[in-house]
């Protein structure tokens, strides 16, 4: 249901402050809208979202039904050392969505 779009640079340099960006699209219903026939659109929510880097955690956030749809996150880091970013989105239910990005250091 949810895809998943990062922006993170390549490469950078030791120390070098990098700005990231991460996309997952959904609908981010927050159940107290209606449809068309007045029937109420069931809460359905991402509630977390974190990301670590060369895994240790740097940026966490708690959402609740007042983020808009498709929530775009933008945050900094300091390129330490050579790794992974990964991302993970987890939902309501429990259900988390993850994807991951290669920092190269020079």
């Amino acid at each position: 249901m949810a895809s998943i779009r990062l922006a993170v640079p390549e490469t950078a340099r030791v120390d070098e402050i990098v700005e990231v960006k991460a996309l997952i699209r959904h609908p981010m219903e927050s159940g107290h809208r209606r449809g068309s026939r007045g029937e109420v659109i069931p809460r359905d929510i991402i509630t977390r979202f974190e990301c670590r880097y060369a895994g240790a955690l740097v940026f966490a956030g708690d959402f609740h039904p007042g983020i808009a749809a498709n929530p775009l996150i933008t945050f900094h880091v300091r390129a330490t050392r050579s790794g992974d970013l990964e991302f993970t989105w987890t939902d309501q239910h429990g259900e988390s969505w993850s994807e991951s990005a290669t920092l190269t250091v020079t």
